[in-house]
């Protein structure tokens, strides 16, 4: 009887009886550095996304790598994992300066990154994620069963050996995917792992396991880089603390367990980048109320949120990636379903499902507008036109010039550059691209609309013609409701603003009622471990 696809992959063969044990590095010294930045520097078009970036990291600790949204952790994580190659500066890797042409050769440095979303292949098998690019080969043959035996032996030193190395990625929780990610860090015999938010997809016993295998790590001699907004699990697992804010390198190895939490806040804080709002009406424009949310509830992502929306007003989210504010949107939109709960307009309660929530006259322009918002390959006008395409459609023919007109109209009111309607939405910008996004909403006659980071990926000055876009929709008597992990985005442009925290409303008061500080204590602060400093 042949075996099964997961069996077979697992069975080691007489060839493999002679494979070495994959061991932690035996050439690394506790408590030397391993990696050093000096004065690194990177630039984009519009953007120094890093500004002369010092970093020390050390054979055997876990060095946290604390940072708002846009203070550069992202663009340092790539420079090191050779996705990027820095403007200027030294990168020293082992004692040698270093440049990584590209991932490969960072990981065959040993150095291994796992992003927070995860680079695997949902339908390879586990041992095959695990050794995906430097496979065991023989006479151009795949020896999948050597590669079985050394990922079970990798998986057995994560502390894993029950998750079989036959079996599809697709088929493991998130927590099983992490774990494989890991085991191809270790497959490359990685000296360094940089972790990029990795307790965002887990559940609370399932970071407590994370955690006992970074200490496993540690104590063979390993260095982790750990990215997170979670100052608590900063305090638990980390050894010293780096700050970046704006590109630049505001505190370097403060203990991670002493430094008080308000030292941390306030060297995130002080932007250099100038964020350029509209003046907010100084009259009561603000009409009557629109959005009714109560008591909205959806198991593991947030949980008895209530607010409202009223016409000319624009209110604000604040809060961390994974606090719930994305998924909170969806659910108003109609876009995920709610266990509990209602989502009123005008008074009604709207049915589950986006067309209820268009009919009503609700609109949104999502977190990532490429791929959830845009046909990329499609004109302008067709783009502008998605939801209302009806409108336009006679007898299963488009009226085309129509489209266009209608289109024009909107490219001009929000000085959409370049103008033609005709150009593929993909050669536009960001902030154009998000216009084009923000138009369609406004050709379809939307009295509320949802916005989710809408300046993402956008540079400087166009952020500031949105700002511009935005107030001049709420002037109009367009109620937004807004979420932004930029903390002086939020502050600067709603009048009222909700923070969130772990999926509730932890405070909701006038946007001048409160500073950046105030709001990075209640997302961050609120949630450290009793009896860390303060």
């Amino acid at each position: 009887m042949a075996q099964s696809e997961e069996n077979a992959a697992t069975e080691p063969t007489a060839t493999d009886a002679d494979a070495p044990l994959i061991e932690a590095p035996a050439d690394t010294v506790a408590g030397e550095v391993v990696l050093r930045l000096t004065d690194v520097v990177k630039t984009f078009p519009g953007v120094r996304a890093l500004d002369g970036v010092q970093l020390e990291v050390r054979a055997g600790e876990v060095h946290c790598l604390l940072g708002q949204n846009g203070a550069g952790k992202s663009t340092l994580i790539k420079v090191l994992a050779g996705v990027h190659q820095p403007d200027s500066g030294e990168v020293e890797w082992r004692g040698e300066q270093v440049t990584f042409a590209n991932p490969q050769a960072a990981m065959r440095a040993g150095i291994a990154t796992i992003y927070q979303e995860l680079d695997l292949v949902e339908d390879l098998s586990v041992a095959e994620n695990a050794f995906l690019g430097h496979e065991h080969r023989r006479f151009g043959f795949v020896r999948r069963g050597r590669m079985a035996r050394h990922t079970r032996q990798i998986l057995g030193r994560l502390g894993h050996g029950e998750i079989p190395p036959g079996r599809m990625v697709r088929a493991l929780p998130a927590a099983g995917k992490q774990i494989v990610s890991m085991a191809r860090a270790l497959s490359h015999e990685a000296r360094l792992i940089i972790m990029d938010e990795p307790s965002a997809v887990l559940a609370h016993d399932e970071v407590g396991n994370l955690f006992r295998i970074i200490r496993e790590l540690t104590a063979q001699g390993i260095a982790v880089i750990y990215i997170s907004h979670r100052l608590e699990e900063i305090r638990e697992i980390g050894d010293r603390v780096t700050v970046l804010k704006d590109g630049r390198t505001t505190a370097a190895n403060l203990p991670a367990r002493d430094t008080p939490t308000r030292d941390l806040v306030s060297r995130m804080t002080g932007r250099t980048i100038e964020y350029v709002f509209p003046d907010r009406p100084t009259d009561d424009t603000v009409g009557a109320e629109l959005l009714q949310v109560e008591g909205l509830t959806r198991a593991g992502e947030f949980a008895d949120v209530s607010l409202n929306v009223r016409a000319g007003e624009i209110v604000g989210i604040a809060g961390l990636v994974g606090s719930g504010r994305s998924e909170l949107l969806e659910t108003i939109y109609g876009a995920r379903v709610a266990e509990a709960g209602s989502v009123r307009m005008d008074g009604r309660v709207l049915r589950p499902g986006v067309g209820s929530a268009v009919r009503a006259g609700m609109g949104m322009a999502p977190e990532e507008r490429k791929s959830q918002a845009l046909l990329l390959g499609e004109p302008i006008y067709r783009n502008v036109t998605l939801a209302t395409f009806g409108r336009y459609a006679r007898l299963g023919f488009t009226d085309a010039a129509k489209e266009r007109a209608e289109a024009d109209r909107i490219a001009e009111s929000l000085e959409l550059r370049p103008r033609d309607v005709g150009r593929p939405v993909r050669t536009l910008s960001g902030g154009n691209q998000q216009k084009v996004v923000v138009g369609r909403w406004l050709l379809g006659g939307t009295r509320l609309l949802l916005l989710d980071e809408p300046t993402r990926g956008v540079d400087v000055g166009a952020r500031a013609e949105l700002y511009q876009v935005i107030r001049a929709l709420a002037a109009q008597g367009v109620g937004v409701l807004l979420v932004s992990s930029e903390v002086p985005e939020v502050l600067g442009l709603a009048d009222r603003v909700l923070v969130m925290r772990e999926g509730r409303v932890v405070r909701e008061a006038p946007a001048g009622e409160l500073d950046e500080n105030t709001v990075l204590d209640l997302v961050m602060a609120g949630s450290l471990m009793e009896g860390a400093p303060a």
